[in-house]
């Protein structure tokens, strides 16, 4: 099968990427907007960048209605953001901030969500998040403006909140991070079948 994208329509194409590229982590990502309304809002086109320097990338999506979202509304007029990390015990409100709420209405307050101060930046936290990668704005590449276009926002990383139970020894762990990932459609995936295999 060999499919081109121009001949399909973008729902399909839409389909054809997120059912193809799974899991695929959340980027939950909290500013601030002009008024001072505190926006949260997840996003699972997401991934790092460079480690030197120490960059992160999300890509707001154009919905369909041909909307921007608020969080690069907000990035554009205060160039900080938080990409705080959700897990099992968060994901019920993460997916309750996916919520198309007005833009002077806040998804940490609609979501029941802590919100706690940063230690770089303006822009708080995610209290409840076991993660958060306090960034400040480097650069926005337009991808396309039209439904079904988006933007890939990269973030310079100034600051790392960890609970305590996370990080051992300079380590991650898995199991106290329980971390879920994106499918299609309304489903996730927890990480509970993991295997090793050596590389080459």
């Amino acid at each position: 099968m060999f499919l081109d994208p121009a001949k399909h329509t973008n729902q399909a194409c839409y389909k054809f990427v997120i059912g193809a590229i799974q899991p695929r982590p959340i980027a939950w990502v909290s500013t601030i907007a002009p008024d001072g309304t505190l926006n949260v809002a997840p996003f699972s086109f997401f991934t790092a960048a460079s480690v030197d320097p120490l960059v992160l990338m999300f890509c707001p999506q154009v919905p369909a209605v041909g909307k921007r979202k608020d969080t690069l509304n907000n990035i554009r007029a205060l160039p900080e953001f938080v990409i705080n990390i959700t897990n099992e015990e968060t994901m019920t409100a993460m997916s309750q901030s996916a919520a198309l709420l007005p833009p002077d209405q806040s998804e940490f307050e609609y979501a029941g969500l802590t919100a706690a101060p940063s230690q770089t930046i303006s822009v708080p936290r995610v209290a409840e998040a076991p993660f958060a990668f306090e960034c400040k704005l480097r650069q926005i590449v337009e991808v396309g403006v039209n439904p079904f276009g988006g933007a890939v926002v990269f973030g310079d990383v100034t600051g790392i909140y960890a609970r305590e139970d996370v990080v051992v020894d300079g380590y991650v762990v898995r199991e106290a991070l329980q971390p879920i990932g994106r499918l299609a459609g309304n489903e996730y995936v927890r990480v509970t079948d993991v295997f090793e295999m050596q590389r080459g």
